[in-house]
């Protein structure tokens, strides 16, 4: 029930942390027009190197380094100081090739001056501290007021085409001041250490052998939107970025189990107990197909009239998009569950590394001839081929390892469920007038048929739904 329990408190935080742009999106769209948007979304992808450089792959390594040392307080304030360091280090370099940067780039040059207060901000990110501990509780409860500000800031000072310089301040300071909530318990946590005893290069190799795929990765996340903006336009741009967002924000109920997993993982693994992580990687890959399968269908059917209508007038191209772009929700989920839930808490940094690399590879390879083609739909198509190459790899490297057999036993009952759900949601976006009130029915509607036809095929995982009730309810 812990895990659980975590992945709740996880998802809720994934959820928040996309939660003000979420809320703000029909807002923003209409006051900044697809202009202001693309300019804002051109900018952050921009900035998103530079973030990367401060943070060097600490979110991964941090929170594994974190669960493997928990159960000692003083191994864990010492290691949580030393890669602190690195990070503090780090975000000087980002900020010097980032004078550098703008010395050639000059297009933009005071947004991405606005924008760089995300760089300070993931330097103070210590959330991987606390999910290493396994407290995922305490992170979702600290930033709820901080985003609910933001929220009210943003709503009240963005009023016009001319605040996109406001907006991305308002943004990244939301971001800042949540991250700046999570030091204080730190006296609390951790106990004093010797400056002396500190040895924070240690952590350096290791944790640039993660930011390497981080790296990666950012090519057909970042990459995409920096394409776009110069063989397209910058509003194809905020075109990608409201599709992309809506999309992560419905990854991040899928994605939560890997943050929640990766310690419990690694705890099992310095414990040599390889059997008790094969188990977990079984029940949590079946999760996740059958939550990102209903996520998908869902998605791409209400895409091509609700997304639109929810962006406001100017924002059509998001609509096709956005059902390219929901088949990733699965595909992300399963390298979720095999990359961070079990090649990377079991020390195969490598083989995840490489099947990254060949997603980025293949990104880039494909965006200029389908960019060229097709524009905004062309990134789409090489964003989900991309995705697919790096689960692939993943699922090849693990097959000694894993029973396919088990992993994908129940997939062919998600994916029937998700086609019947599909059929007629579908056919309410395209034929009822668009509103509010259809988009919710269209929710609810489609909530019910999944989980009507989830009672009809009876997945395993509704007999473990059941055991778990049991145990927790019958104990009482």
């Amino acid at each position: 029930m812990k895990v659980v329990r975590n992945y709740l408190y996880n998802a809720g935080y994934q959820i928040l942390a996309l939660i003000t742009p979420l809320i703000t999106a029909p807002y923003i769209s209409r006051t900044l027009k697809p202009h202001g948007v693309g300019i804002y979304a051109d900018t952050s992808a921009w900035i998103q190197w530079f973030v990367l450089i401060a943070s060097i792959g600490i979110a991964l390594y941090g929170n594994r380094e974190i669960a493997y040392v928990r159960e000692d307080k003083e191994k864990l304030s010492r290691t949580f100081w030393e890669i602190q360091i690195i990070k503090l280090v780090m975000t000087i370099v980002a900020y010097i090739a980032l004078v550098i940067f703008l010395k050639v780039y000059t297009k933009y040059t005071w947004y991405i001056w606005v924008q760089s207060i995300n760089v300070l901000a993931a330097t103070l990110d210590i959330s991987w501290l606390y999910m290493g501990i396994e407290d995922f509780k305490r992170t979702v409860i600290r930033n709820t007021g901080v985003k609910i500000l933001s929220l009210v800031l943003i709503l009240s000072f963005v009023k016009t085409p001319h605040d996109v310089a406001l907006y991305i301040f308002l943004t990244g300071f939301s971001v800042l001041l949540g991250n700046a909530t999570l030091w204080p318990r730190l006296r609390i946590m951790l106990t004093k250490v010797k400056v002396s005893s500190l040895r924070p290069w240690r952590h350096l190799k290791p944790s640039l052998a993660l930011f390497v795929p981080q790296i990666a990765t950012q090519i057909y996340l970042i990459l995409n939107k920096n394409m776009l903006g110069i063989i397209v336009n910058s509003t194809a741009v905020g075109y990608y970025n409201n599709s992309d967002s809506l999309v992560k924000m419905v990854l991040a109920l899928v994605t939560a189990t890997g943050t929640v997993m990766l310690p419990h993982v690694a705890s099992e693994f310095a414990k040599g107990n390889k059997e008790a992580i094969n188990e977990m990687l079984y029940s949590s890959f079946d999760f996740i197909s059958f939550i990102s399968v209903a996520m998908a269908f869902g998605l791409a059917a209400v895409g091509l009239h609700g997304v639109p209508y929810f962006y406001g007038r100017g924002f059509e191209p998001v609509g096709p998009a956005i059902m390219i772009e929901s088949a990733v929700i699965v595909i992300i989920g399963w390298s979720n569950a095999i990359g961070v839930q079990y090649l990377l808490p079991t020390d195969r940094v490598r083989e995840f590394s490489t099947s990254v690399i060949i997603g980025a590879i293949v990104n880039f390879i494909l965006n200029f001839p389908l960019m060229e083609l097709w524009g905004l739909m062309g990134a789409m198509i090489s964003t989900v081929i991309s995705e697919a190459m790096v689960t692939g790899y993943q699922l090849w490297v693990v097959r000694k390892n894993v029973e396919f057999k088990r992993l994908f036993t129940n997939i062919w009952k998600y994916l029937v469920g998700g086609v019947v759900m599909f059929i007629p949601i579908s056919w309410m976006d395209r034929n009822l007038h668009t509103s509010i009130l259809s988009i919710l029915s269209e929710v609810v509607l489609g909530i019910c048929i999944y989980g009507l036809m989830m009672l009809i095929l009876k997945p395993t995982i509704l007999a473990k739904a059941r055991e778990m009730v049991r145990k927790k309810w019958g104990n009482k």
